[in-house]
């Protein structure tokens, strides 16, 4: 019924005699553990074989710029015009000409999924745990980043870390992320965002695209946490996505008929105002921001994702 890991095994027995005179009850215990993973239907929708190809072309074109793109290519003779970083000096002194470096476009990107399991995600929205949809959300991406031969990683936290997956790549790298995923649970606490990017600073120095999945109430409350997600700029690419919550939008829209529903829709008006403030400011502070309800997050992450392939951001 639930996410996770679970264990079963007592078996009722009820016997009757062998004279049919009376009936004997008993257990017997025969223990076995299953783990019951999060949802991936809908994801295979996407590795259709003619999707797949496309997906894999977008933003994987192999482009020569000179001293520009991330991966070294070769060596060539400096041409005066030319941007002088790209001068090999150490190329130069060998050969007794001015050579530079050139460079490609990398092929294969880093994708890091960072999920807040504080307490703003464990709340429920439509009779569903705001973190279930996250989860989904985060294995979808996931999935689209194995299909696009990317790297894929996970972190999840709380008040301390509390899953870690290296960045890999391949079905390998969907499986751990699986695993890792199963059994996270949500906690009734302050999300610790500065040990948290400081373990994730510590175990990874390649450029990613980081999403990290969170919410926000108003400027001040998710101080810390747009100062840690800002710090990613500009080697890493950081990518906020916030559930937003169905019911208040509902109620802060509503026509009041008592005075009590005047002052729920201008409470429900203040917290969605407040809510605004504090993703513009992680909009203003080069944040890319993801705003989504939570029905919606697995197709409007991967939709996202893929449209920064395309754009070559990542």
């Amino acid at each position: 019924m639930h996410r996770g890991r679970g264990s079963g095994g007592r078996l009722h027995l009820r016997l009757r005699g062998p004279l049919g005179l009376g009936w004997r009850q008993l257990r017997r215990e025969l223990p076995w553990q299953v783990v019951v993973y999060p949802n991936l239907v809908g994801a295979s929708l996407w590795s259709l074989p003619t999707q797949a190809q496309r997906r894999r072309e977008a933003g994987f074109r192999t482009i020569r710029r000179i001293g520009e793109g991330r991966m070294f290519e070769s060596l060539k003779e400096w041409v005066p015009g030319e941007d002088t970083r790209t001068i090999d000096w150490k190329a130069t002194a060998r050969r007794g000409k001015v050579m530079a470096r050139q460079y490609e476009d990398e092929r294969r990107q880093q994708v890091l999924i960072v999920i807040d399991a504080g307490r703003m995600l464990t709340a429920e929205s439509v009779g569903r745990s705001r973190l279930e949809a996250v989860i989904e959300a985060a294995l979808h991406l996931a999935h689209s980043a194995v299909e696009h031969d990317d790297n894929v990683g996970l972190l999840v936290f709380a008040d301390q870390v509390q899953q870690w997956v290296p960045p890999a790549r391949g079905r390998r790298a969907l499986r751990a992320v699986l695993d890792a995923l199963a059994t996270v649970e949500g906690k009734l606490v302050e999300p610790n965002y500065p040990a948290a990017f400081a373990y994730l600073a510590a175990r990874n120095r390649k450029r990613a695209l980081t999403v990290l999945f969170t919410d926000v109430i108003d400027r001040t409350a998710s101080e810390a946490l747009v100062a840690q997600v800002g710090a990613l700029r500009p080697r890493h690419v950081p990518l906020a996505v916030t559930l937003r919550e169905p019911a208040l939008e509902r109620l802060a829209t509503a026509r009041p008929e008592t005075d009590a529903a005047a002052f729920e829709r201008a409470a429900a008006e203040e917290l969605l105002l407040s809510r605004e403030a504090a993703l513009a400011d992680m909009r203003g502070r080069g944040i890319l921001v993801l705003d989504v309800p939570p029905a919606g997050a697995s197709a409007a992450v991967v939709d996202q994702y893929n449209r920064l392939k395309r754009r070559g951001v990542i």
